[in-house]
């Protein structure tokens, strides 16, 4: 085998095994992350496709101080359940319908189950949700944001961007949350990083170590196969 091809099998096994441990983690150390390192995921994750390469997708970084302020307001909107934030865009389907409410259900059961929180403890239900507008105490947030005038072609290309920064984390020993749940609280986040009407906040991004002694992130998420998935014109 050729160093070229001892190269390409490296890469090849990297971008396998980023794929397959890449997860939502909802535990993180407090170990920092240096800014570089962040520059370098956001540069490699710039390198998904987009049509005619556009690149509709901005990214709004915050840690230390300006985080925890976030943070802070989030949250206590969150606990006093202000009616004045409204999510900006639908994110799931309106009704449920079958595969998907099982799937979301069986997610929410394992999930509690794993921290303890029995069906119908809505205190603790509500504290863990919380933890979303902490970051999970991950030292770095993400929010990506697109121009409310693109269409659906790009934000099928900012989904593209989005798992390019998780997957790029990964090559850096570091784990990612993808969090919608803060697009509810939009104008918080807008007012706090002067982000301007004309884009939408689309998601929150939780990065960092893992915390792996944290019961919340044993839990690990089924997958349906490949045949129940895909429909093959083989021939």
């Amino acid at each position: 085998m050729t160093c070229q091809d001892l190269t390409a099998a490296k890469a090849r096994c990297d971008v396998f095994e980023a794929l397959a441990s890449r997860r939502a983690v909802r535990a993180f150390l407090p170990d920092p992350v240096d800014r570089a390192t962040v520059e370098r995921i956001l540069a490699l994750a710039a390198r998904a496709p987009s049509g005619t390469n556009i690149q509709p997708w901005k990214v709004w970084v915050v840690a230390g101080t300006t985080k925890s302020r976030l943070s802070a307001r989030i949250l206590a909107a969150h606990q006093a359940d202000d009616p004045q934030y409204q999510e900006e865009y639908a994110y799931y389907p309106d009704p449920w319908t079958e595969p998907y409410l099982s799937r979301r259900r069986k997610l929410g059961r394992d999930l509690y189950a794993q921290l303890g929180i029995s069906k119908g403890d809505a205190e603790r239900t509500k504290a863990q949700f919380g933890r979303n507008y902490l970051f999970f105490d991950a030292p770095v947030g993400l929010f990506v944001t697109i121009e409310r005038d693109m269409n659906v072609g790009s934000w099928l290309d900012l989904g593209t961007f989005v798992q390019s920064i998780l997957l790029a984390a990964r090559g850096f020993g570091l784990h990612t949350c993808p969090q919608q749940a803060f697009a509810k609280y939009n104008r918080l986040v807008r007012e706090e990083l002067s982000i301007p009407e004309s884009e939408v906040v689309v998601c929150g991004i939780a990065l960092g170590y893992e915390d792996p002694d944290a019961p919340e992130n044993k839990l690990v998420t089924e997958r349906e196969p490949v045949s129940a998935f895909a429909t093959f014109a083989w021939e």
